[in-house]
């Protein structure tokens, strides 16, 4: 099988194509350098035309970043996934997409399951919805899967912080499970081998780590790192940025194991893993380039 995989300077892009290279698969990478200038007409020169399958391994995962450049936000969350998920149909192609948790409010009491309908309140949320929506309509033949909070976000985050201040306030109301990009590019491998065999799952999928943990436990296992200042101190108290967090972004993740036999690891058992890569987040090397 033929698989074309999408991806940006982030560290997904790396780790997965390096993981799914190991396996009998044809790859081929793609990065887009700009997402906000892809000419989205040009998206048929890109695309070999014996793909069997397209990965979107442009992972957003920050609701921040996606509030303070909302028109780039919504080229990369929703216009391009559009366009490919377009293009897919017209030539029989798959397409695995990433969202996330932030689809949801958060104002569930239990965790959310793939069946339930998304009520975001953040750009990132709004443009992932969007997208999930649009792929289900126009796609037959998808993958969606949403995941839960990027480990290596909140790990870059604790590392800024505690660089500018000696006190960081973390609520112990949100609540979610942290994904380390290893673990996110086994399952999305484990998902793409068995389409490779023919299994045709198609349809809206969830992962994440399995331990749940609140903002403010996870700043405390970080700190356990003893990569941070020592004399760091992590208040229970709900900081600014939490504003564009739902307070539960816990997931199931029952089907995705039941249908793919892909089971929750534990995130904590990658937390030296996931910090050697925030730390050497390299530029990648493609092989093509998908610019404006």
């Amino acid at each position: 099988m033929n698989v074309l995989v999408l991806h940006d300077y982030g560290p997904l892009g790396d780790v997965l194509l390096d993981r799914l290279k190991q396996t009998s698969l044809n790859i081929s990478p793609l990065l887009i350098s700009e997402p906000e200038n892809v000419d989205l007409s040009a998206l048929a020169e890109w695309v070999p035309e014996d793909t069997d399958l397209i990965v979107n391994a442009l992972w957003l995962a920050d609701p921040e970043a996606a509030e303070n450049d909302p028109e780039t936000t919504r080229q990369a969350a929703f216009s391009i996934p559009l366009a490919l998920a377009e293009h897919a149909r017209q030539h029989d192609m798959v397409l695995v997409q990433l969202t996330t948790a932030y689809v949801f409010d958060g104002r569930k009491q239990s965790a959310y399951i793939t069946s339930n309908p998304g009520q975001p309140f953040s750009q990132l949320g709004t443009w992932q919805w969007e997208c999930e929506q649009a792929v289900r309509t126009l796609l037959p033949r998808h993958l969606i899967l949403r995941t839960g909070w990027s480990l290596g976000r909140f790990i870059r985050k604790m590392r800024e912080l505690g660089q500018e201040q000696s006190t960081l306030s973390l609520s112990s109301r949100h609540r979610g499970q942290p994904v380390a990009v290893h673990d996110l590019a086994r399952v999305v491998t484990a998902m793409i081998l068995q389409v490779d065999c023919g299994a045709e799952l198609w349809g809206t999928y969830q992962y994440a780590g399995a331990e749940e943990i609140s903002h403010y436990d996870l700043g405390l296992a970080l700190l356990k790192l003893a990569k941070l200042p020592q004399d760091l101190r992590v208040l229970d108290e709900v900081p600014d940025w939490a504003a564009l967090e739902p307070e539960n972004a816990i997931l199931g993740c029952t089907k995705i194991r039941n249908t793919f036999g892909i089971k929750q690891l534990p995130w904590r058992t990658m937390l030296d893993e996931e910090w050697a890569i925030t730390d050497g987040e390299k530029r990648a090397s493609p092989r093509n380039e998908f610019i404006s």
